[in-house]
């Protein structure tokens, strides 16, 4: 390193910039030559800057070193930057695109042309990363060129009509006409170079097809080191037809150590079968399983990942035990007949455009899917017109033969059964499991139900279940700093991606199992900062708490009561005919200054006298009469701070004629007590503090984005407004309760 230890400790000992100088504003800046007078600008700057901390002082040196065409001493200084910052642990070389962009420089000036000279230095700096750190520092050479150009202008713009800059001023527009100055040059480059490095480091096959036992053909796309013995393959098996997407991400097993294989649903991609949802995709991916275990390149075990349809994809294999499959990561699993299209036997309207999204072409019709007008005003104006639910595919002007299909299953039967195990086929799941999902994830109730239907049959299984204050994406594409609205816990911002390959690496290659992977279950504490690890769903609460669900001393305050008021009753009316709302959407975020009044009835706890740790699924029994003969039952769990904001903590909805078996319905008598249990209920991990109230809403299920039961005891499918009769009125008798799990 040429940047002497001397050089450094002068950085420390100079002055800081309490008093910050002026810098002189090239008088061509505007109407001259702008690259011109940004070196003068830059050396300008740097013969008067400044810094105590020889961290900032590096880097930002290097920058008006560059566009002062300094180029060997800035890399000096980028290394210089990068030896201070040795304890960050193992990463991608800090500010590596613009060192390739300096040496590039460096040649160009001896003669060489940019664009050869920038390739010479690509392959040199990037070609000499292993794998997997060159994987991550793809990631700094990509950025928007049009936002980086906007951002210069207006930085530009700052300085008309001005003489001079204040330092830290001047210093900002250098950094603009910098970073655009080198993204403009080699971003043109980037992506051939990038292919070459790939070529030279992976074996890849992008259009393989692998035939099934009945014939069909699997479109299939691998990636492989390509100087490796025999490797364990990391498969994902999905109907989301993207090239993109499935190099990305068979590329990032390889780079891993794994060979990476992405496997389209039949008739999807190069595919020319029939396209069929569901349908096949175990017996599918099975058949892509044996073929892998015999590749030269397979050392004959296979692991399967992937997220929401994708982990639905993992457990329809596991229906058909392949010899070669050794474990599944999961995420957001979907189960169908379960979560999706319907959830305790209530369909959702989100599912109706996805058979379009999924079916309209070989890929993804991603224009009509994202047309979230179309879908929002087909809610509207099917709750509104009071036509049947299964006339949708009429009123959209689209034909829906798989959304037809569906409705023609509600319960949970034989066709539903076909696609992932069920009762027996559990116990015989014998390999690892890693599940993740979160309390904000619509698909918790699919992946809670894989491992409490796996647990039952089967209580020594290796499955791993982590949950956090995540939603449905966020297991794919990372955690955010806000999650619908709340902020997550510096503890819970986890690289989840990360977790699953060193989970895969402890299968696989017997690398220590993840820390945080502790015990069977392991859960984020919202608001504790804090992960909780136990062996069941049932321990992860040291103590069980009832609070019954009693009237208050007028009508607008329903109370949790600790004790049972089984002579007390809360009636709730509800008029299917009015259609008044039909403009109701729900809040895109989890914490709202106030409850939405489609929830229902409020019942609120008493202020909290300490911090109160949630922890773990709530149960109870609800007692009611009803005018009706069945109706759909919703339960909404909520932390009320200090402030009066509501924090959404949990959920559960259900039809109450599946609620005993969801595999036949039983309608209920009107006006004869009735009793539904609420069971396989979403997890609650949350610290709740002092002075906050827990709050529960129960009400029936009446909004513009869900099938609706009007209780006349018809297929909900083919109710029509007429159907409604009076209105449904509810009694709910004080001996109705609910259970939460508390850890003290």
């Amino acid at each position: 390193m040429k940047l002497t230890l001397g050089f450094l400790l002068m950085a420390l000992c100079l002055p800081s910039l309490a008093q910050t100088p002026e810098v002189r504003v090239p008088a061509d800046l505007h109407e001259g030559d702008v690259d011109q007078a940004m070196v003068v600008l830059a050396r300008e700057a740097m013969s008067v800057y400044r810094e105590e901390d020889p961290t900032r002082y590096l880097g930002t040196r290097f920058r008006l070193q560059l566009v002062a065409g300094q180029y060997a001493q800035a890399i000096d200084s980028i290394h210089a930057f990068r030896a201070l910052r040795n304890d960050l642990g193992p990463q991608p070389p800090i500010y590596l695109q613009y060192e390739i962009h300096a040496r590039a420089k460096v040649l160009q000036a001896r003669g060489v042309p940019f664009a050869q000279a920038w390739r010479q230095a690509f392959a040199q700096q990037f070609g000499a990363l292993d794998d997997r750190t060159a994987l991550q520092a793809e990631f700094g050479f990509g950025t928007s060129l049009a936002r980086l150009r906007g951002d210069l202008d207006a930085a530009l713009a700052k300085t008309a009509g001005r003489r001079s800059l204040p330092l830290l001023e001047a210093i900002d527009l250098v950094r603009a006409y910098q970073v655009h100055a080198a993204y403009a040059e080699f971003q043109p480059l980037f992506d051939a170079a990038l292919e070459e490095d790939d070529a030279r480091r992976y074996r890849i096959d992008r259009d393989l097809l692998v035939r099934t036992p009945d014939g069909a053909r699997i479109a299939a796309l691998v990636v492989r080191p390509a100087k490796a013995a025999p490797l364990p393959t990391l498969l994902q098996f999905t109907i989301y037809a993207n090239d993109d997407v499935a190099w990305s991400d068979a590329k990032t097993m390889a780079a891993n150590g794994y060979a990476g294989a992405v496997a389209y649903s039949r008739g999807k991609g190069r595919s020319p079968d029939t396209i069929a949802p569901f349908r096949h995709d175990g017996a599918d991916a099975a058949a892509v399983i044996d073929w892998i275990a015999r590749q030269p390149w397979s050392d004959g075990r296979v692991g399967m990942f992937g997220g929401s349809y994708n982990s639905f994809a993992q457990w329809a294999a596991l229906k058909h035990m392949p010899p070669a499959l050794r474990a599944i990561a999961t995420s957001a699993s979907a189960a169908p007949g379960i979560d999706i299209p319907m959830e305790g036997g209530v369909f959702l309207n989100f599912m109706y455009a996805w058979p379009l999204y999924t079916m309209g072409n070989r890929w993804l019709d991603d224009a009509r899917y994202g047309d979230t007008a179309r879908w929002a005003a087909l809610d509207r104006a099917g709750y509104a017109s009071g036509r049947a639910y299964r006339e949708r595919p009429l009123m959209d002007g689209s034909a829906n033969p798989l959304f037809n299909e569906w409705l023609q299953h509600p319960a949970y039967d034989a066709y539903w059964q076909a696609m992932i195990p069920q009762e027996d086929e559990f116990a015989g799941i014998d390999i690892p499991v890693l599940a993740t999902t979160g309390y904000f994830d619509g698909a918790q109730a699919g992946v809670l139900h894989y491992f409490r239907e796996h647990l039952r049959h089967r209580p020594e299984a290796d499955h791993t279940l982590l949950i956090g204050p995540y939603e449905h994406t966020t297991m794919q594409t990372g955690v955010p700093p806000s999650v619908q609205g709340y902020t997550p816990d510096a503890a819970a911002r986890i690289d989840l991606q990360a977790l699953r390959l060193s989970w895969f690496d402890h299968v696989f290659k017997g690398a220590p199992k993840p820390e945080l992977l502790a015990d069977r279950v392991n859960w984020q504490v919202m608001g504790a900062n804090a992960w909780r690890h136990a062996r069941t769903l049932e321990t992860m609460a040291t103590r069980m708490q009832k609070l019954c669900l009693a009237p208050g001393a007028t009508p607008d305050a329903s109370v949790l009561s600790l004790q049972e008021q089984p002579g007390a009753v809360t009636t709730q009316r509800v008029d299917f005919r009015d259609r008044s709302d039909a403009s109701w959407t729900p809040s895109p975020t989890v914490v709202n200054p106030q409850l939405d009044p489609h929830a229902g009835l409020v019942f609120v706890g008493d202020p909290l006298p300490r911090d109160t740790e949630l922890a773990g699924p709530f149960e109870g029994m609800l007692d009611f009469t009803v005018n009706k003969r069945d109706v759909d039952v919703v339960i909404g769990v909520y932390e009320r701070t200090a402030d009066g904001h509501y924090l959404d903590l949990a959920w559960w909805l259900q039809r109450a004629s599946y609620g005993m078996d969801r595999r036949q319905r039983r309608l209920l008598q009107a006006g004869v007590p009735q009793r539904l249990a609420v069971k396989d209920t979403r997890l609650i991990g949350r610290k709740l503090a002092s002075g906050s109230r827990l709050v529960v809403t129960l009400g029936v299920s009446k909004q513009p984005d869900r099938q609706l039961n009007l209780g006349s005891g018809k297929d909900p499918s083919d109710e029509e407004a007429a159907d409604a009769g009076q209105p449904l009125e509810i009694h709910w008798r004080g001996s109705s309760c609910l259970v939460f799990g508390i850890r003290d």
